[in-house]
């Protein structure tokens, strides 16, 4: 991996893509066949729940534009490329969304349990694993969940097993009663155990901490346990010509490592802003967090996913903290735009929508935000920087193969134009 490609004028360009996780713009045209209401949008209702949203830096690039956010104005001059992107893949799940960025449609969708898993992979866990029981087995929300049944797991020891509207299959432990490594290998059995017509997106650890009435889930020893693309993506392109490729937060398990030179996992939102500044500023250490042999020493994809607005505050109905956790990005937002070079693309979007003012705990079926900038783009007219709607987030693949011109016969159209200097390796 450390040898480079010399004749590709591009390889110097980098491209940063923030996931804001959970973030929709819109329903869908699609969205009662997953069960979603018209009303739903994410921004939209957010904003009006909690008075108005004040994002000044995702106001200037063009976020007012795509969508009616109170607070969030319109501006005749937005820095970015915008618009919205419809997804055409079977799902609204983190896995589905990430892959179809990357090149991958998904037609057939996870499985979902709406009723809890069958008696028989119930049973083949408890075999396998050696507990004596499990405890819940339906779709609930992970807070919810540890209220009812923390307790007593504390006191026996046996796990607490659970999904939800994803397709996941998620398994609770308390640290101090269950030992980290002990849910993973947990998790490691039930991965094998959900093939074939079980096979999820996801098997989730989900460790816990605190006592009875305090509980509080512990995201940086989170772990997903996903499956591989289907097929290759735009990062194993980017992997073959030799790039580096980083991933912050849970990107390194979406793609099961696939495509990546380098990864980490965060802890908040904080910790995901804090290293992609890092790692534009090339601050990021690189040597010990590379994985793959003779992972090069600098990456030209960073890839982010910023999850607590899903994870924390989407799924708990919670707008508030959606809110504040918006806020938060819009001020990271600033001093990322700050530190990129001339030839930094800068490419933010979300994976599904998360309404926290729509029934339920569920994703929703939204259109998503597409913002894309750089310095060396602002020649561009305003008229060019307004794209509509989009379908298909593969135009996110399409996109990032020509910034870095890179030959690219997957799905999707560029959204960024094709430079004169430009040279397809």
């Amino acid at each position: 991996m450390a040898n480079r490609v010399e004749n590709n004028p591009n390889r110097d360009k980098r491209a940063i893509i923030l996931i804001v996780d959970g973030c929709g713009v819109g329903a869908a045209p699609d969205a009662s066949t997953f069960g979603d209401l018209p009303s739903c949008n994410t921004l939209s209702n957010l904003a009006n729940a909690v008075g108005s949203l004040k994002l000044p830096n995702f106001a200037a690039l063009g976020l007012g534009n795509i969508s009616t956010i109170n607070g969030v104005e319109p501006t005749n001059h937005p820095k970015a490329i915008h618009g919205k992107l419809q997804e055409v893949s079977n799902g609204k799940d983190t896995q589905t969304g990430h892959w179809e960025m990357m090149g991958i449609v998904s037609t057939t969708a996870f499985p979902t349990y709406p009723n809890g898993f069958p008696d028989d992979i119930i049973a083949r866990f408890i075999k396998e694993t050696g507990v004596k029981e499990i405890y819940s087995n339906k779709p609930v929300s992970g807070t919810e969940v540890l209220e009812e049944f923390g307790e007593l797991h504390q006191k026996t020891g046996q796990p607490i097993v659970y999904t939800s509207g994803d397709s996941v299959l998620q398994i609770a432990a308390h640290v101090e009663t269950v030992p980290l490594q002990t849910l993973y290998k947990w998790c490691e059995i039930a991965r094998e155990i959900m093939q074939g017509k079980h096979r999820v997106g996801r098997i989730i650890a989900r460790p816990f901490k605190g006592s009875p009435s305090n509980y509080q889930r512990m995201s940086f020893e989170r772990r997903d346990y996903g499956v591989k693309p289907p097929e290759p993506t735009l990062l194993d392109k980017l992997f073959a010509e030799k790039y580096g490729v980083l991933g912050i937060g849970k990107i390194e398990d979406i793609f099961d490592k696939q495509g990546l030179t380098h990864a980490i996992h965060t802890g908040s939102n904080k910790e995901g802003l804090e290293l992609t500044l890092q790692a534009i500023n090339n601050k990021f250490d690189l040597a010990n967090h590379s994985i793959v042999n003779n992972a090069p020493n600098n990456v030209q994809l960073i890839f982010t996913n910023l999850v607590d607005t899903d994870a924390l505050w989407g799924h708990r109905r919670n707008t508030d903290g959606y809110a504040k956790a918006m806020i938060e990005i819009d001020h990271y937002l600033g001093e990322i735009m700050k530190a990129m070079k001339q030839d930094d693309l800068l490419i933010i979007t979300s994976d599904h929508g998360n309404d926290p003012t729509a029934p339920g705990t569920d994703h929703t079926r939204e259109f998503v935000p597409l913002i894309a900038y750089a310095k060396s783009l602002q020649n561009m007219s305003m008229d060019d920087r307004q794209l509509g709607i989009r379908k298909g987030f593969v135009d996110i693949a399409a996109s990032l193969a020509t910034w870095f011109g890179i030959k690219y016969t997957g799905p999707g159209k560029s959204f960024v134009p094709q430079l004169t200097h430009t040279q397809v390796a």
